[in-house]
């Protein structure tokens, strides 16, 4: 793996592919990851010669688990292939089943807002559960399509959806989306992240390409939209392209990360139109990042993603979590916070 002085590697991390790694909201040492292995795992992450890495806790599921989230530093959620949403007690380990969907459960958010859970589905659902309710369930919505990925900031949901559609909502008035887009990118969506100060939102594609959108609906607004190819290489005069497995924004700087099935971790200003730093390559493709609450870190989670199907699992690397400490590369440049 890139290993140098800046990253640790946590202990007993998943032995099949990564789907999430999500840090607690309140707790900059706390992580989560999801896996194809059927467990959600909780670390407690230390540093280089300081305090060790710990795995607090370990919650095995029925079949593979696709998403994760934190609602509090006591309490987590989690869905996959088994269909069931679970709220997941940290300190007990102890699992409680919430519902179901009627398929896959491929994404979910905790919303500090509304103090609910909301989950997204391949059975075209939107979800939103209220774990201290009677009935978990608080409301259903349908969509046009199977939902991929959904990320939210404030009121303000995004929903990624196959045939690259996209919605997007105001979550006090869930009655009918507040937009409904079609993806600036050509290909499938493959990650979504809300831009912290709550502008926009980042979108990213199997084929190589980050899109950068806008809320405000006004020509102006939409103007300065883009998008640009990334996780690329010309190898012996072929261009190889990459899926751009995960974008996260940085909690402060309003930059943000994107991750590939190249094994590259870059850094970009938006703003700019910059790339700030590419970190060194890991030794497996990158599945899943997360920035952590204070901004301190970035976790890693780097696994075999199936691009290759069957035939790459002969040469894939084990699966890793890794996290890196972060220093000046992440702030735009003339950043006077």
């Amino acid at each position: 793996m890139a290993d140098d002085s800046s990253t640790t590697a946590v202990p007993s991390p998943p032995f099949d592919s990564i789907s999430a790694v999500k840090y607690s909201p309140t707790n900059p040492d706390q992580l989560l990851v999801s896996s194809w292995d059927t467990t959600v795992r909780f670390y407690e992450v230390g540093e280089k010669g300081v305090k060790e890495s710990e795995a607090k806790a370990k919650f095995d599921h029925r079949a593979a688990v696709l998403s994760c989230c934190f609602s509090d530093a006591a309490h987590a959620y989690s869905g996959g292939l088994d269909t069931s949403v679970r709220e997941l007690d940290l300190s007990t380990e102890r699992i409680a089943n919430l519902g179901s969907h009627s398929d896959s459960i491929s994404t979910m958010a905790w919303s500090r807002e509304s103090n609910c859970l909301i989950t997204g589905s391949w059975d075209r659902t939107l979800r939103f559960w209220d774990p201290r309710a009677q009935s978990h369930q608080q409301s259903s919505h349908d969509t046009p399509e199977r939902i991929y990925s959904l990320d939210l900031v404030n009121n303000t949901l995004v929903v990624a959806m196959a045939s690259r559609l996209f919605n997007i909502y105001d979550i006090r008035k869930m009655d009918q989306p507040a937009q409904q887009r079609e993806s600036s990118l050509k290909y499938m969506t493959r990650s979504l992240a809300c831009m912290p100060d709550g502008q926009g939102y980042a979108t990213a594609s199997v084929e190589g390409r980050i899109a950068v959108e806008y809320f405000d609906p006004s020509p102006a607004a939409q103007e300065k939209k883009y998008a640009f190819k990334c996780h690329r290489q010309t190898i012996d005069d072929v261009d190889h392209v990459w899926p751009v497995n995960a974008l996260a924004f940085h909690p402060i700087f309003n930059t943000f990360a994107s991750a590939g099935s190249d094994g590259t971790v870059s850094i970009w200003d938006h703003k700019v139109k910059k790339r700030l730093r590419q970190y060194p390559k890991f030794s497996a493709p990158v599945a899943a990042i997360a920035f952590n609450c204070d901004g301190t870190k970035l976790a890693v989670g780097a696994s075999y993603t199936w691009d290759e199907g069957e035939a790459g699992l002969k040469t894939a690397q084990s699966p890793a979590v890794l996290v890196r400490k972060l220093g000046d590369e992440i702030k735009p440049k003339g950043w006077a916070g």
